[in-house]
C-alpha cells in the first residue's frame, strides 16, 4: 500500500507481476492465522462429546490428513511442474483446478471456496463482537458478583469491528498482509496459552469436572440422540479446525520463486500444522480435564473462568486482534477475484484501474483506487449487516464448513495429485487415496447433519435484533 521509490526491474517477477517477498516465516504466520482461530477454545467441548480416546485420536488423525493433502495441493501450484523446468504459476485455487481438472469442477471449486470465504468473514464479525462484549461482562461480574445479570448488545461491537475492517481492507493485496499475520500469530499463542494456563490452574486446585473415556454419558449428561448429533458435530469441528486449503494457493503465491515455492510451502505447512496440533491437544485436553463433561462451548466467552478478570479481558482482547487480521486473510481472495474480473471486463475504465497518491499522517504516501475503496467498503458493510441480522450465523457457518471441507481439503487435492503423478487406476496407492476421499466425505456428511440439527435449534430460539 505504501509507495516505494524503487523503479528498477527488480520490482517485478518474470511473469510481469509484482515481485514476491514471502518467506517460510510469513507463510507459516499466514497458515497459523488461518488455522488457529478462537475455535481452539471450544475444543474442550468437542473432546467432552467424544471422550479422551476418540477425541485425541481424531485430533491427531485430521492433523495428518490436512498436512498430507496440503502437500499435494502445494505441488500443484505450478503446472506442468518438473524438476528441471518449473511450470506456469497458478495464482488461485480455481486456477490450479482449471490447470489439472478443468470443466465444471472449476465452477464447483469456486462456489465452495468463495461461499466459505464469505461465510467465514461474517462468522468472524460475530465472534469478534462476542469477545468484545465478554470483556465488558468480565468486568461486570468482577464488580457485581458472578450471579449478576450482565448483558449488553453485540451490535456496537460489530459496527466497530466493521469500521476497522473498512480501513484494513484498503491494503491492496495478500502480499502486504505479512505484518498482520505475524501479529495475529502472536495473539493466537497468547489467548490459547491463557486458556491452557487457566485450565491447568483449575486442575491443580482439585475442583474439576467428571471425565470419561467415552465422553458425555447417555442418561446422565445427555440424551441418546443428543450424544449422537453432538458427536457428529464434534468430529466436524475438529476436521474443519485444521482446514486452510481454502487459502493455501493464495498464501503460496506470496512466496519468493527461489527456493521452489512448493518446498517452502510444505515446510510452512508442517510448521503450522505441528504448532496448531500441539495447542489443540493442550487446550482441548486440559480444558476437558478441568471442566469434564460440562465443558463450555468456549472457555473464555462462555465464562468457564471468571477470575482473574483482567487476564480473561486480555485473552479476549487477543482474540479480537487475531480476528481483525484473520478477516483480511480470508477476505483478500474475494477482493482479488472481483477486482481481476472487473479489470478484465472494463480494462479502459479509469474508475477501476486508476491509482491516486495520498499523503496520510504517520503512514506516508499511499495508493488509493476509488473502485477498490468503494467495493471493499461495500463488502465489509454487507458482511457486518448480515452478522447483525443473523447472530446465529456461526451455526450456518458450521454447515458451510462441512460442505466445503470435503471438496477443498480432500477431493480436489487428491484428484489433482492423481492427475499430476499419473497414479495407476486400481493400484494400491489409488485405492488408498480413494478410501481417504470416501472417509472424509462420510465425515462431512455426518457433520452436516449435526450442523443442521444445531441450526434448527438456533432458528427456533431466534429473536431478531435482540441482545
Amino acid at each position: 500500500m505504501v509507495e516505494s521509490g524503487d523503479v528498477s526491474g527488480d520490482r517485478f517477477d518474470d511473469d510481469g507481476r509484482e515481485k514476491r517477498t514471502g518467506t517460510l516465516l510469513t507463510a507459516s504466520a499466514h497458515i497459523i492465522t488461518a488455522v488457529v482461530g478462537s475455535g481452539v477454545l471450544s475444543l474442550s467441548w468437542a473432546i467432552a462429546q467424544l471422550g479422551w480416546l476418540a477425541g485425541t485420536v481424531i485430533l491427531v488423525t485430521f492433523a495428518i490428513i490436512n498436512y498430507y493433502t496440503s502437500t499435494m495441493l502445494a505441488d500443484c501450484y505450478r503446472s506442468p511442474d518438473a524438476d528441471d523446468v518449473p511450470g506456469t504459476r497458478n495464482y488461485t485455487y480455481m486456477g490450479v483446478v482449471r490447470a489439472y481438472l478443468g470443466g465444471r469442477k472449476v465452477q464447483l471449486c469456486g462456489l465452495a471456496q468463495y461461499a466459505s470465504l464469505v461465510g467465514i468473514t461474517v462468522g468472524y464479525t460475530i465472534t469478534a463482537s462476542i469477545s468484545l462484549v465478554a470483556i465488558g461482562k468480565a468486568n461486570c461480574y468482577h464488580n457485581k458478583g458472578h450471579g449478576a445479570k450482565c448483558s449488553s448488545s453485540n451490535y456496537p461491537s460489530m459496527a466497530a469491528f466493521g469500521v476497522v475492517q473498512i480501513l484494513l481492507s484498503q491494503i491492496p493485496n495478500f502480499h502486504q498482509l505479512s505484518f498482520l499475520s505475524i501479529i495475529a500469530t502472536v495473539m493466537s499463542f497468547c489467548y490459547a496459552s491463557i486458556g491452557i494456563g487457566l485450565s491447568i490452574a483449575k486442575v491443580t486446585s482439585g475442583k474439576v469436572g467428571k471425565t470419561a473415556l467415552t465422553g458425555t454419558l447417555v442418561g446422565v449428561d445427555v440424551t441418546a440422540s443428543d450424544k449422537l448429533w453432538r458427536s457428529f458435530q464434534a468430529v466436524g469441528d475438529i476436521a474443519f479446525s485444521y482446514s486452510y486449503s481454502i487459502v493455501l494457493v493464495e498464501i503460496q503465491d506470496t512466496l519468493k520463486s527461489s527456493p521452489p515455492e512448493n518446498k517452502v510451502m510444505k515446510k510452512a505447512s508442517l510448521a503450522g500444522v505441528s504448532t496448531t496440533t500441539a495447542f489443540y491437544i493442550l487446550c482441548g485436553c486440559m480444558g476437558y480435564a478441568a471442566f469434564g463433561n460440562k465443558a463450555p462451548g468456549d472457555l473464555l466467552t462462555e465464562f468457564g473462568f471468571y477470575e482473574p478478570y483482567w487476564l480473561v479481558d486480555f485473552a479476549n482482547a487477543c482474540i479480537v486482534l487475531h480476528l481483525v487480521a484473520a478477516y483480511q486473510v480470508f477476505a483478500q481472495p474475494i477482493f482479488q477475484f472481483v477486482e481481476k474480473k472487473c479489470n478484465k471486463k472494463w480494462p479502459e475504465s479509469k474508475f477501476i484501474i486508476s491509482e491516486h497518491s495520498m499523503s496520510i499522517p504517520l503512514i506516508g504516501k499511499c495508493r488509493i483506487n476509488l473502485f477498490r475503496l468503494l467495493w471493499r467498503t461495500a463488502y465489509v458493510v454487507l458482511t457486518t449487516v448480515v452478522a447483525m441480522i443473523f447472530p446465529f450465523f456461526n451455526a450456518i457457518l458450521g454447515l458451510i464448513g462441512s460442505c466445503a471441507f470435503w471438496p477443498l481439503t480432500v477431493y480436489f487435492p487428491v484428484a489433482m495429485h492423481i492427475a499430476q503423478t499419473k497414479v495407476t487406476k486400481y493400484s494400491l496407492r489409488w485405492i488408498g487415496l480413494e478410501l481417504l476421499v470416501l472417509l472424509c466425505l462420510i465425515v462431512s456428511l455426518l457433520a452436516a447433519l449435526g450442523s443442521i440439527v444445531g441450526l434448527i435449534s438456533s432458528v427456533k430460539a431466534y429473536k431478531p435484533f435482540s441482545n
